[in-house]
C-alpha cells in the first residue's frame, strides 16, 4: 500500500521510506501533561447548507442527517460564539490521490446511482467493494470531497498554528482503504488529514475510540514509525471488521507501533477507563507525539443500533479530555454512531469538552428538539441490564500484552526534517498597488527594443 501517489503531494511512499533515529527511552521532550488547558484556539467545520442532505438509502443505518442534528445542538447551547466556524472546502482530486488509487477517484468521480449498473461500472462495483454497505448514491462524490476537505483544512489550521484545536465531526470516516470502499466510508479522510501533520510533524499519534476496530487507518501506515495508531473496539464473535486483534503490532519499520485494544461486549464507563487511562499514559510516555488525531466514533455509546457497549456519553467524553490535557495540536473527528440522537449528544457534549464549557443538561430548544425525548436530556445512561463481560482479569491480560510490545521500542522514532512546501491552497498576498514597485521587478523582454 502507500504507492502512487500524485506528485508533490505527501503520500505514503515518502512516508514508509523514512529512516528511524532513535532519541534515549528517558526522554520527555515535547511531552507536557496538564489538568487544565485554558483558553483554547478552537476552530470547526462544517458545511450546513449540503452535509446533512446526503442520503445512503432507505434502511441504511448512516444517517449524515445526525451531522446536521449536531451542528443544531451547537448552534442551540451557543458553542459556535467560542470557535472559528469554517465551511471546509472539498477535497481536489489532487489531495484525495494522496492516498487513494488513481482508478478508484476516477471511479468515484463517474459513477452515478443512473449508471451505476452499466457494463463499465458494473465490474468496478465489484472490484471497489461498493455496492450494499457502500452504496452510490446522489452527490456521493461531493459527499467524500466535503467530509475529507473538513480533515485535511483542519489539520492545515494546526500546522500554520492557527488553532490548538480542529473539529470535523463529518470526518473519521477510517475504515476505507486505498483501492476499496468499506463499512461505509469511501475516501479515508482520516489518512489525508495525517498526512498533512506529517508535513510538519514527526510523529503523529492516531487514537480510535470507535466501537469498532479502526483498520483504514492501520493499514495505511503500518509499515512506518512515523504514525502510531491505536484503537479500543469490539473484537472477536465475526464482529466487523474482523481485525484488531491485540497480537497485530505493525511490520517492518512500523512493527510495535500498531497498538490494539480488543475488548468484549458491554464494557462500562469504570472497565474502560481502568484499561484506557494507563494504556495511553504509556504510549504517550513512549512515543512523545507531536500531534494528535482522534476519532471519536459515538457507536461505542450505550443503545447504540449497530454498537455493543455500554458507555454514557461523558465517560465518551473523559477519553478525549484526557487526551487535550497533553496539550498537543489535536485533530478531532467523528465516525461511526448509529442512534443518531445519541451521537448528537455526545459531540456536543465532546465540543463543550474542547472549549472548556459546561453544558446544562436540560437541552435548549433546536430544530430537532423531539428526536430527544422523552426526557430531553444531554445524557446518554448506560444500561443497567446490560451485562459487562470485560472482567478485571481480561482488561489487565490486554493491558499486559500491551505493555510488553511498547517495551519493545527503544524509544520514540525521529526523521531528518526538510523545508516543507508550501500548501496547495497557500494565497500570497498581494502588495500595495500604490507603492512604488521595487528596483528588481522583472521586466518583460518586449518592452525593451532597440
Amino acid at each position: 500500500e502507500g504507492e502512487g501517489g500524485a506528485e508533490g503531494l505527501p503520500t505514503l511512499g515518502p512516508v514508509l521510506l523514512l529512516g528511524p533515529r532513535r532519541m534515549s527511552a528517558g526522554s520527555t521532550s515535547g511531552l507536557h501533561v496538564s489538568s487544565s488547558a485554558g483558553k483554547r484556539r478552537v476552530c470547526y467545520f462544517h458545511d450546513a447548507d449540503h452535509m446533512g442532505s446526503y442520503y445512503y438509502g432507505p434502511g441504511h443505518p448512516m444517517k449524515p442527517h445526525r451531522l446536521q442534528m449536531t451542528h443544531n445542538l451547537i448552534l442551540a447551547y451557543s458553542l459556535y460564539k467560542k470557535m472559528d466556524v469554517y465551511r471546509p472546502h472539498l477535497a481536489t482530486e489532487y489531495e484525495m490521490l494522496g492516498f487513494h488509487s488513481p482508478e478508484y477517484v476516477d471511479f468515484l468521480r463517474r459513477v452515478t446511482p443512473e449508471n451505476q449498473h452499466e457494463h463499465e461500472f458494473a465490474r468496478q462495483l465489484q472490484r471497489f467493494t461498493v455496492g450494499d454497505d457502500c452504496p452510490v448514491f446522489d452527490g456521493l462524490y461531493d459527499y467524500c470531497r466535503l467530509y475529507s476537505g473538513g480533515s485535511i483544512d483542519g489539520a492545515q489550521k494546526l500546522n500554520a498554528g492557527l488553532a490548538d484545536v480542529a473539529i470535523n465531526w463529518s470526518g473519521g470516516l477510517h475504515h476505507a482503504k486505498r483501492t476499496e470502499a468499506s463499512g461505509f466510508c469511501y475516501v479515508n479522510d482520516i489518512v489525508l488529514g495525517i498526512l498533512q501533520l506529517l508535513r510538519y510533524h514527526a510523529r503523529v499519534l492516531y487514537l480510535d475510540i470507535d466501537v469498532h476496530h479502526g483498520d483504514g487507518v492501520e493499514e495505511a501506515f503500518y509499515t512506518t514509525d512515523r504514525v502510531m495508531t491505536v484503537s479500543f473496539h469490539k473484537y472477536g464473535d465475526y464482529f466487523f471488521p474482523g481485525t484488531g486483534d491485540v497480537k497485530d503490532v505493525g511490520v517492518k519499520s512500523g512493527k510495535y507501533y500498531s497498538v490494539n485494544v480488543p475488548l468484549r461486549d458491554g464494557i462500562n464507563d469504570e472497565s474502560y477507563s481502568r484499561i484506557f487511562l494507563p494504556v495511553m499514559q504509556k504510549v504517550m510516555e513512549v512515543y512523545q507525539p507531536s500531534a494528535l488525531c482522534v476519532q471519536c466514533g459515538a457507536d461505542s455509546l450505550s443503545g447504540d443500533r449497530l454498537g455493543c457497549f455500554n458507555l454514557s456519553a461523558r465517560g465518551h467524553a473523559d477519553c478525549l479530555k484526557h487526551m487535550l490535557s497533553y496539550n498537543l495540536p489535536t485533530l478531532v473527528l467523528g465516525g461511526g454512531g448509529y442512534t443518531v440522537r445519541n451521537v448528537a449528544r455526545c459531540w456536543t457534549l465532546e465540543t463543550a469538552t474542547i472549549l472548556n464549557e459546561d453544558l446544562s443538561e436540560e437541552l435548549p430548544w433546536n430544530d430537532y428538539y423531539e428526536y430527544y425525548g422523552p426526557d430531553f436530556s444531554l445524557k446518554v445512561t448506560p444500561s443497567a441490564a446490560m451485562e459487562n463481560l470485560n472482567t478485571r482479569q481480561y482488561l489487565e491480560s490486554v493491558k499486559q500484552q500491551v505493555f510488553d510490545s511498547l517495551r519493545m521500542l527503544q524509544g520514540a522514532p525521529g526523521i531528518q526534517m526538510e523545508k516543507v512546501p508550501h500548501d496547495i491552497e497557500t494565497v500570497t498576498p498581494e502588495g500595495d498597488p500604490d507603492a512604488r514597485p521595487p528596483s528588481d521587478s522583472r521586466e518583460h523582454p518586449a518592452e525593451h527594443y532597440d
